[in-house]
């Protein structure tokens, strides 16, 4: 079965559909039931793999679909929580609607951890959905290599701080360095899909704090649509 055939029997919604392992999860912040960074999201989501093969234009279109269809009908309870798409083995898709919850840490070296882990799946999927960044003196390191495709929030991120006239330097090993104290910086944040520009408890800073309220402000914004 090809991914648009798969996509079909997905959209049917049928009763005792089961996907199989998943292959790809995408976790996309919610605000008052619309999904702020939606057109950011769906290119990454075109830029990831199954398989090893890129993600086909018939799954970020089946996708496109069913974010108005599932924010209408399946938001109401979590109207502030995280859009999920799930992608199985087969490229069978579904999509639903779950509560959010904060991060358990701010910490740098569990925000440094849970961008670790995020690398590892960058290198089945193509795309890291969270992503470590530091200050230092007047620029921004960012935990990716040269050639890795960003996700929605860090494209926001790269728009920000070249909005802003901040140069980006990226290293592909920074969540590695920052666990093993390797490497000196002035302040950290992780950029992720579901959680947002969050700031490290114990290496926040003027800097940091201000992408995590421009972030806020794009919430709020959608909030009072």
């Amino acid at each position: 079965m090809d991914e648009k055939d798969a996509s079909q029997e997905s959209a049917a919604e049928m009763e005792g559909f089961e996907l199989g392992r998943p292959a790809l999860v995408c976790r996309w912040r919610l605000a008052d039931r619309a999904l702020p960074l939606e057109n950011r999201h769906l290119r990454a989501l075109g830029r990831r793999a199954l398989g090893g093969a890129p993600v086909s234009p018939q799954l970020v279109a089946w996708a496109k679909q069913h974010i108005e269809w599932t924010l209408s009908a399946g938001a109401a309870e979590h109207p502030d929580g995280v859009l999920m798409l799930i992608v199985d083995d087969r490229g069978r898709a579904a999509m639903t609607v779950g509560p959010y919850g904060p991060l358990k840490s701010r910490a740098v070296s569990f925000l440094a951890e849970r961008a670790l882990a995020s690398t590892r799946e960058a290198g089945l999927t193509g795309v890291a959905p969270e992503t470590l960044w530091v200050v230092r003196g007047e620029g921004l390191v960012w935990g990716v290599g040269r050639q890795d495709q960003p996700s929605g929030a860090a494209s926001l991120m790269c728009d920000l701080a070249r909005t802003l006239g901040i140069a980006v330097e990226r290293r592909a090993g920074l969540a590695e360095e920052a666990l093993s104290g390797t490497i000196a910086f002035d302040e950290a944040f992780l950029v992720s899909d579901e959680h947002g520009i969050v700031p490290a408890s114990n290496a926040s800073g003027p800097r940091s704090e201000r992408f995590a309220e421009g972030y806020a402000k794009l919430l709020e914004k959608a909030r009072m649509r």
